[in-house]
């Protein structure tokens, strides 16, 4: 099965309005950039979009949010995105937040195939509306259900044609769990190599995950915030 795809826009051809989207990334670290930019030019709407935040203005998610593609945002951060805040206040975004771990943790059960599982956070608060709660060993839990997409989008530091992914420190993240969560998973890569060429110790996502793999280009790698001094 050939995963090699030219470019972001031919990866994602069959990206239809309505789809379920993962986005791996921490803040703006590791992010898709690539992807997310051809999901702007290609246009899709009504998507629900599932990442650790909503990115900022002008970059990341940021971009879908300003073209009004996003109706429905699955996050556990989303602080430094002034529009993502106009459009929640006005009612135009659908917002389901959550704790982070709460996050991760529906993405990894997908990807292991365990429909639902129990967590004590969010109990007593808001989180907790309409979900089922059951008492073990004294203490009170949330039932939450695993989280599936149509699509997941990673971006990793290298990887082969196969599919087969590496990543570098903080840019694994969500990715990894994200990888094994869609139907389909696409990855970008910084550095695209032969099959072999990744050590197998090395390898954080198995190609078995990966449907389609290409090689990205003009990363700008931004952080949120930058602090350069403490008064």
């Amino acid at each position: 099965m050939n995963k090699l795809f030219a470019n972001a826009d031919d990866a994602l051809f069959d990206v239809k309005d309505g789809n379920t989207l993962m986005f791996g990334g921490f803040g703006l670290c590791g992010i898709p950039e690539n992807s997310i930019a051809a999901l702007v030019r290609k246009g899709v709407k009504n998507l629900t979009c599932v990442s650790n935040n909503a990115g900022i203005d002008g970059f990341g998610l940021g971009l879908l949010l300003k073209g009004g593609q996003i109706k429905k945002m699955m996050s556990s951060y989303v602080g430094e995105n002034a529009e993502f805040e106009r459009l929640l206040l006005s009612g135009e975004l659908d917002v389901e937040l959550m704790p982070q771990g709460t996050l991760a943790t529906r993405i990894q059960m997908a990807g292991m195939g365990i429909p639902a599982f129990f967590t004590p956070a969010g109990y007593g608060t808001e989180v907790a509306l309409n979900k089922e709660v059951r008492e073990f060993n004294g203490k009170m839990y949330l039932m939450e259900h695993a989280l599936h997409a149509d699509f997941a989008f990673v971006k990793a530091w290298k990887g082969d044609t196969m599919g087969n992914l590496y990543f570098r420190k903080t840019t694994r993240n969500f990715s990894t769990s994200m990888a094994r969560a869609a139907n389909i998973t696409i990855a970008e890569v910084e550095h695209l190599v032969k099959p072999g060429e990744i050590d197998a110790e090395c390898v954080h996502v198995p190609g078995v995950y990966v449907k389609r793999i290409y090689q990205g280009s003009n990363y700008e790698k931004r952080i949120e915030r930058k602090t350069t001094r403490i008064s």
